[in-house]
């Protein structure tokens, strides 16, 4: 141990670790410079002593806090041996030097952009919706896109429906962790299934009690809200499916109800949309408005909230036509086409407080519209492709888009800025996210896509 082959073998080693610095306290590695100047046997064996507990550190690796900057918990941890440490990060080997505990000193002030961890600064008013959402669920049971989505009125459940030909609804609150560290997982409590083919629409009825749901087989169906604490594997209760809307003549786009007026509203690709009285024993077509030969066919439909008794309703033609339920006819044509031309439009939403309504287009824009004089108030150019989906939170601080190009975003809409962006969905056939929704009264978002998951966020 004290020949001098091992003294030389020992400074040759410690040269080789200049790049480790100082530690927190300016402890725990040695002063290069000092180290080649002077080389005396005692320095040499204090040296060697402390590169000793280095290497014991490094060794104890797999022990370490999990805040460490490292390798993830499942990839192997190579040994010092294993030449040039095997580590990625010289802050990884900096940090186990101090016994474990993190010191990034610099780095700390350095930030790494974070699609799902972006700064989003709205009125401190609002206290019931965060600043920043995060992933917190991702539902797990549908085998194709899902096409829609729809919070329940006061729980944390959510309804999805899914071109697999079923609807399903999620308690958020029985969530369980299937494993150590495994992200919280969601099982549904009930599967609906009565159409044939996809289901392209839902909306939640009055106090959630009924829900309603519009599919590519023409017929909407009136479903009853089963008990959310109800044993999924229970037998099938045969009067959770309530009543069939029969009238229209093809695929059903759209759903809005109405919780004012007690009224549903729907848009086919028959050229129609349709008023009904889902309530009644017997539900019946209340209105019909023709639209295929004036604008096309309608891609959405929603009440506006100022005016109950109206409804908007957009097209694949670009137009988006104002009607008055009462009347029983089209009120006014609103400025939706703008100076790029017709584009189709494929969502439309109305502000909670404002006389105002807004529209997702083909073109990668979002248009705000008066509903009094029918001028565009705000046109902007919100994602890189086509903008498919959109959601006002009911405080109207802050509006949702889903888009192909995989991600969501959220505007103020004060300033109409963007102040988040989250990537959540994978494309398939070219088409990504499909629907977006806000809770009525609850923290929680969700999105859904053509990758047939649906995403919470908290």
């Amino acid at each position: 141990m004290e020949d001098e082959d091992e003294e030389d073998d020992s400074e040759d080693a410690i040269n080789e670790f200049d790049f480790l610095g100082s530690g927190e306290d300016g402890e725990g590695s040695p002063d290069p410079r000092r180290c080649a100047g002077e080389g005396t046997h005692h320095e040499l064996e204090t040296r060697r002593v402390k590169l000793q507990g280095i290497l014991a550190d490094l060794r104890d690796v797999d022990g370490l806090p999990p805040k460490v900057i490292g390798p993830p918990p499942g990839t192997p941890q190579p040994r010092p041996h294993e030449g040039s440490f095997g580590f990625s990060s010289d802050v990884f080997i900096m940090d186990t030097i101090g016994g474990g505990e993190v010191s990034l000193g610099d780095l700390a002030d350095l930030t790494v952009t974070n699609d799902n961890d972006l700064s989003c600064d709205l009125s401190d008013s609002k206290d019931a919706f965060k600043k920043t959402w995060n992933p917190k669920f991702t539902l797990r049971s549908h085998y194709d896109g899902i096409r829609s989505l729809a919070f329940h009125h006061s729980q944390s459940a959510l309804l999805t429906a899914s071109e697999d030909g079923t609807l399903k609804l999620w308690n958020l609150q029985k969530a369980v962790t299937a494993k150590k560290n495994a992200a919280l997982d969601v099982e549904p409590i009930h599967a609906f299934r009565a159409h044939r083919g996809p289901v392209l629409a839902v909306a939640m009825g009055s106090h959630s009690e009924y829900c309603y749901s519009g599919g590519a087989d023409a017929r909407i169906h009136s479903w009853k809200i089963p008990d959310l604490n109800m044993d999924p594997y229970d037998g099938y209760d045969p009067s959770v499916l309530s009543h069939v809307l029969e009238g229209h003549r093809d695929a059903v786009w759209g759903l809005a109800f109405s919780p004012t007026s007690q009224r549903l509203a729907s848009c086919s690709a028959d050229g129609t949309v349709r008023i009904w009285d889902p309530s009644s024993s017997s539900p019946t077509c209340l209105c019909t408005f023709p639209t295929a030969s004036d604008h096309g066919t309608p891609t959405s439909v929603a009440f506006t909230s100022t005016e109950p008794a109206h409804i908007v309703a957009s097209f694949r033609s670009g137009d988006t036509v104002l009607y008055d339920l009462e009347a029983g006819s089209a009120l006014l044509t609103l400025d939706s086409r703008g100076n790029s031309g017709p584009t189709q439009i494929n969502q439309v939403v109305s502000h909670p407080s404002q006389p105002l309504t807004i529209t997702a287009h083909d073109d990668r824009g979002i248009r705000f519209l008066d509903n009094r004089t029918g001028r565009s108030v705000h046109s902007m150019v919100a994602h890189l492709d086509a903008v498919t989906c959109l959601a006002v939170d009911p405080n109207g601080v802050f509006l949702m888009s889903g888009s192909h190009d995989c991600s969501l975003r959220l505007w103020s809409l004060d300033n109409k800025t963007c102040v988040q962006e989250i990537t959540a969905h994978r494309k398939k056939h070219e088409e990504a996210i499909h629907a977006v929704a806000c809770h009525p009264s609850k923290a929680l978002i969700a999105s859904a896509g053509a990758d047939a998951l649906a995403k919470v966020f908290v």
